[in-house]
């Protein structure tokens, strides 16, 4: 089961290249932080401007400096569902422990095409699947009744759960397998998520507090109340690492800590106003050490 902390990398970049030793230097910090596992090439990752080369290029640079100390997923999930298996297939060559697939962006799917989808992907792969619902991103959404039937699959084995709203994980929760991995997929809510029995979050702002995170997800999991306070008082720079898209201010943020050489992202995205920067930098006053 997956479970815990996981951080959904960002991809630095440097002069329009992938800068690798800003990426070790990242890893290094989760790693020493004891975050709980890495996601690769999802989302934050920017994986829709890598090129293939470039995504497993980053897959193999992780893997070898992870050296199987944290699991790590993939994301290989793409709005084509051939296209999806051939790069899940390519990245199970390497030492990787699962596959993070979206939901298909886009082609707005019907129910019955993303249940064939995710079924395609796992019988077609030899490492473990991990649904991923992000309606804000992907606009279709797996509804209850969809995750449920999908749970049975043998190599499914989880779902990142990527919506604010808890309902939905609500109607589902207690009716997949005991060992169905729960992640949420949302930091502000993560800790409300595992009170009411996720294991764990994919998350953007462990980037900046790993130790921190696993801290308060761990007593969450626990059922210890004092968290909700404690975690409620984050709120304020956890959300700025939100004020314009992910994952332009947490790489702002992470050059900061002197972890990345540049906040560099890629178009379409673009860096972040002047002015966008002080008002991150404002919330993060009151919570020393962290930038």
């Amino acid at each position: 089961m997956f479970k815990g902390v996981f951080t959904a990398l960002i991809t630095p970049f440097k002069d329009g290249a992938i800068d690798m030793d800003s990426l070790g230097r990242l890893v290094d910090d989760q790693l020493n932080g004891h975050i709980q596992g890495l996601v690769v090439c999802g989302t934050t990752g920017e994986s829709a401007t890598l090129s293939e080369t470039e995504q497993f290029q980053v897959l193999d640079f992780v893997c070898k400096k992870v050296d199987k100390r944290v699991p790590i997923l993939f994301g290989s999930g793409t709005n084509n569902t051939a296209k999806t298996i051939y790069l899940s297939q390519k990245a199970c060559e390497y030492p990787i422990d699962g596959l993070l697939v979206v939901v298909p962006y886009y082609n707005k799917p019907p129910q019955e095409g993303l249940v064939a989808h995710f079924t395609e992907v796992a019988n077609n792969v030899n490492k473990p699947v991990v649904l991923y619902n992000v309606p804000g991103r992907t606009v279709t959404s797996l509804k209850p009744e969809s995750i449920i039937k999908l749970a049975k699959h043998p190599n499914i084995v989880g779902i990142k759960e990527a919506n604010a709203d808890l309902n939905n994980f609500s109607k589902y929760k207690n009716q997949v397998p005991e060992d169905f991995s729960l992640m949420s997929g949302d930091d502000e809510s993560c800790i409300n998520f595992c009170f009411l029995g996720g294991h764990g979050v994919i998350s953007v702002c462990s980037h900046v507090a790993p130790k921190e995170m696993v801290e308060w997800v761990g007593r969450a999991s626990d059922r210890d109340e004092s968290v909700r306070e404690e975690f409620r008082q984050q709120l304020r720079w956890i959300n700025s690492l939100y004020i314009t898209s992910n994952p332009i201010p947490t790489k702002f943020a992470l050059t900061k800590k002197g972890i990345i050489s540049c906040a560099d992202v890629r178009l379409p995205l673009a860096p972040m106003p002047e002015g966008l920067q002080k008002e991150l930098l404002s919330c993060f006053q009151d919570f020393k050490g962290l930038l």
